[in-house]
């Protein structure tokens, strides 16, 4: 019996999953940790935190699944982009993990994108703008200020370079996790000189560029010792934690789009060529799947709706704690029982700025419409509908640059309410599918470990074997009319209040 193990290298928690070749989970872990702050723009990790979190994900699956570890085949990796990790000559780390949070690199993103102009950015990394998250604003950042550290740097990496690394003794990556580091070209796959030079970095300070799903090499045996696994299970590049959250859902062809409502949503959708749009609304991702693409946005999200949880819902709080249910639920059924379109109720969920497609970080949250007779569930409501109006959003400029979209993949903790999906397949008028597996980015990063190790000849074998769908989710055709009307509020209401939003 062969088995794969896989390993999402998350924001807040490391998932490890060990799988069986048919997708079915055998056991899984979530090891948990605290980001550190230490200013207000900064999002800081040790870098040792991310592997005792793992070490301790993997001796858990050993432990529950009793499962040889010599029938451990391969393993796959799930991982945050952006996350900057610089290491010295001996691979061990120079500083703390700067996560993909962490902004602290405003001027050097704005230097940045006066010598780099949006357009050409755009066209070499697929990029609609430089911004302090960046890879390239945080080398820049290091350089300006921390310049003993710069000059120290032997490999600068993204966090499963690292791991990589660490697990093989290999400095190796892939296209899908590079993209926004915007010093790779998206088009050539090569390092971007001009970008490079700026930075004042070489290409041997970066690792060697491969496709995801391919072999990285065996487990060094020192470390299979550390980790209790075989030195003989083989170690595969894997993808963005997006790109593998679409993989694991099916979405490797054309028509389809994968949806992901955690705190953020990020939609993508497969597409064949690199696709730019003029108006710069839709960044272009390189997916996980060889000389394939991504369109992919990302924006505020499930956030909102824990937002309002937490802060407005006590009491629903305190009764899924004694019914022990998920609080989600509660807010579920609070929910059902307002019409769709909330009787006039439309909300903005743009509590952290508008993301893609609007791309306006000065646009705030807003409740519109309700009078004496609206309650909690329809703001509740109002919110669930909000976040289908922006996965709509986002559709339509993708149809609008020529990109079918024919169903939905659901994944996320949004994908758990009936509702809220019955809510999406009614506003975007499109069946939305509920996925078996729940965790798809695991179940992506172990598909490509399948097929670098040959268990799998290719990802569309791969998804035929692992990928189930739970439940198909019809558009309510009863719901058309309301759904098309909330719809044009929604985006009447942003327009409305662009004024207001340069305000402040």
């Amino acid at each position: 019996m062969k088995y794969i193990l896989a390993v999402d290298l998350g924001t807040t928690a490391v998932k490890v999953i060990l799988f069986q070749v048919d997708g079915q989970v055998l056991a899984s872990s979530t090891q948990e940790y605290q980001l550190l702050t230490p200013t207000e723009l900064a999002v800081e990790l040790e870098v040792e935190t991310y592997w005792q979190a793992f070490k301790k994900g993997v001796v858990e699956i050993l432990t529950k699944s009793k499962v040889n570890p010599d029938q451990i085949h391969s393993l796959g990796i799930s991982a945050q982009g952006e996350t900057l990790i610089l290491v010295d000559q001996e691979g061990i780390p120079l500083t703390n993990a700067l996560v993909w949070l962490d902004s602290r690199a405003q001027e050097e993103a704005k230097e940045l994108a006066q010598v780099f102009k949006s357009e050409e950015t755009y066209k070499i990394t697929g990029q609609v703008e430089i911004v302090p998250t960046w890879p390239a604003s945080k080398i820049l950042w290091f350089k300006k200020n921390k310049v003993e550290i710069f000059n120290r740097v032997n490999k600068f990496l993204l966090i499963e370079d690292y791991f990589i690394y660490r697990l093989t003794g290999r400095y190796l990556c892939e296209g899908s996790l590079i993209c926004s580091t915007v010093y790779w070209d998206i088009i050539k796959k090569v390092w971007w000189k001009e970008m490079l030079d700026y930075l004042g970095i070489k290409e041997e300070q970066l690792p060697e560029i491969c496709e995801s799903g391919e072999v990285a090499g065996p487990i060094l045996p020192s470390i299979a010792k550390e980790l209790r696994l075989s030195a003989h299970t083989i170690v595969a590049t894997g993808a963005l934690d997006q790109a593998c959250g679409a993989i694991g859902v099916g979405n490797i062809a054309l028509g389809v789009i994968s949806e992901n409502t955690g705190a953020a949503l990020a939609i993508c959708a497969t597409v064949e060529s690199p696709i730019f749009d003029e108006k710069r609304r839709m960044p272009c991702h390189y997916h996980g799947m060889p000389n394939t693409y991504m369109a992919h946005t990302f924006t505020t999200g499930g956030m909102v709706l824990r937002w309002y949880r937490d802060k407005f819902c006590p009491s629903e709080i305190n009764l899924a704690s004694l019914l022990q249910v998920d609080s989600y639920n509660i807010l579920d059924r609070e929910a059902e029982k307002v019409p769709p379109g909330c009787n006039g109720l439309v909300m903005l969920p743009h509590l952290q700025g508008a993301m893609a497609p609007e791309s306006n970080p000065r646009a705030k949250g807003v409740f519109y419409g309700f009078t004496l007779h609206h309650g909690k569930p329809h703001f509740i409501r109002s919110i669930m509908e909000a976040i289908a109006f922006a996965v709509k959003r986002n559709i339509d400029v993708l149809e609008d640059l020529g990109i079918k979209v024919n169903e939905i993949r659901s994944l996320g903790g949004g994908s758990r309410s009936p509702l809220w999906s019955q809510i999406k397949a009614d506003v975007t008028e499109r069946p939305v599918y509920i996925m078996q597996n729940e965790e798809a980015a695991c179940l992506g990063a172990a598909m490509l470990a399948g097929v670098a190790t040959g268990i799998y000849p290719n990802l569309k074998v791969a998804a035929s074997k692992m990928v189930q769908v739970k439940k198909r989710i019809e558009p309510q055709k009863d719901n058309k009319l309301a759904y098309q009307k909330a719809y044009r509020y929604y985006l009447d209401l942003y327009n409305s209040l662009l004024g207001m939003f340069e305000k402040g």
